[in-house]
């Protein structure tokens, strides 16, 4: 089965609550989405509300992959970059496939989709994110054809004595469009 995504889907309460659903969800299964677990969707909520926010006030696009039942199977987050000199990047965050949907394709199908998304903003050229190593996260990335742009080691604290890498990665993905 596929999925079927909607870029800028309308946020009404059973869209919020799915993505609660997902975000901790993910987290609990081990996702290297911006939590540690256990958490729940209390945990997320306060996260949730500021991308709401950045949502509304135009900062961000949200992608959101849909199963044949309709619920909530992946999401990412598209935010554009707002240094001034970095405007032909975007910034893709929180890239999510519930875990009952693993290993479906699911993965490559939203971050396929989330270029797609990306190639129809005015003026990007790029695509970036962060992922936190020692997850496996970067392989799949590459696989994606994401490149390693860069590395902080340690960079991130999950615990006590379990520091990771952040890992920048990049996809191009051509000139804007009438260039």
């Amino acid at each position: 089965m596929s999925l079927r995504f909607t870029l800028d889907p309308a946020i009404d309460p059973a869209l919020r609550d799915g993505l609660l659903a997902l975000w901790s969800d993910v987290t609990n299964a081990g996702g290297a989405v911006g939590f540690v677990p256990p958490v729940t969707p209390d945990d997320i909520r306060p996260e949730l509300v500021k991308r709401l926010a950045d949502l509304a006030e135009g900062r961000t696009r949200l992608l959101v992959g849909h199963d044949e039942h309709g619920g909530i199977a992946a999401s990412a987050f598209l935010a554009y970059n707002q240094h001034r000199l970095m405007k032909h990047h975007l910034w893709l965050y929180t890239v999510m496939v519930h875990p009952a949907h693993q290993g479906k394709g699911y993965g490559r199908a939203l971050m396929s989709a989330a270029a797609d998304a990306a190639r129809t903003f005015e003026g990007i050229e790029a695509i970036r994110l962060t992922c936190r190593g020692g997850t496996g996260a970067d392989a799949f990335y590459a696989a994606c054809d994401y490149k390693e742009v860069g590395r902080v080691p340690g960079a991130i604290r999950v615990s006590p004595g379990d520091d990771r890498d952040d890992v920048h990665m990049m996809l191009p993905i051509g000139s804007p469009a009438g260039d």
